[in-house]
């Protein structure tokens, strides 16, 4: 069974849910801290103006070191989400699909939902759930796997779930192998691969196309039935420890 591991981050880009598709389970890893300006709690749209952040406030009534997805609430008295979906409506009214994927999303995304965490997670198991993902979901809180710091927690967690491979975001190369080739996956039975992923192009409104905007812009402009197979054509061969150490050497 194949497992992968990553915090829920708000309206994640295509290669996010690629991710997500090619595992048995993936698990939101809400219980971590936040990141200051990070995709965390903002991501990008699409304007006839250029890319927009879409930023959510959050209430710090706590250290900012404190705060975890599973602890930290969005400020709902500012009224953010009715913003951001309003922004979204000016941003894609002549996009293809846009009526069919804003009816879709305004219940959705107008929600009562005051958890950074949780909104996110209904955010993007929604998507998923509409656009084919199969994959089993859990969270972080409701394991048993609670020790450990960086790569020795995803072992434990993958053991814990009954995954004998684990696939990793790639950037999270850098802190898993800081020791060793593999790190904690070294000799745990759980055999270590990294997300390989190529961004596609597809029919994008306003002008030259953009990279690594939010999920949001895939579906306004090729529809909730091609948005998977659009995701999947970025997919390549996963790599091992081996295969990026070779790369780098070259």
């Amino acid at each position: 069974m194949k497992c992968a591991i990553n915090q829920p981050t708000y309206l994640p880009w295509m290669g996010q849910f690629n991710l997500m598709d090619q595992v048995d389970v993936f698990v939101f890893y809400d219980d971590v801290q936040l990141v200051k300006q990070s995709w965390d709690i903002r991501n990008l749209i699409k304007t006839s103006q250029g890319p927009l952040w879409l930023s959510i406030p959050i209430l710090h009534d706590k250290s900012f070191f404190e705060m975890k997805f599973n602890n930290t609430c969005t400020d709902q008295k500012k009224k953010w989400k009715l913003k951001h979906f309003k922004s979204i409506q000016n941003a894609y009214t002549k996009a293809p699909f846009y009526k069919t994927v804003i009816e879709w999303l305004e219940p959705v995304m107008l929600n009562d939902i005051e958890l950074l965490g949780n909104s996110n997670i209904h955010l993007i198991t929604s998507i998923s759930r509409k656009i084919g993902i199969t994959t089993r979901f859990v969270n972080s809180t409701d394991l048993n796997s609670q020790s450990g710091v960086k790569d020795e927690r995803l072992v434990a967690v993958c053991k814990e779930l009954g995954a004998d491979s684990y696939l990793s975001p790639f950037g999270a190369h850098s802190y898993i192998e800081s020791n060793n080739s593999s790190g904690a996956f070294a000799n745990s039975g759980v055999e270590l691969f990294y997300h390989n992923y190529t961004h596609p192009v597809y029919p994008q409104i306003h002008g030259d196309f953009l990279e690594y905007m939010c999920v949001l812009d895939l579906l306004f402009n090729v529809g909730f039935d091609n948005a998977l197979p659009v995701i999947r054509s970025g997919r390549k061969d996963p790599l091992t420890s081996d295969d990026i150490k070779n790369k780098n050497e070259k």
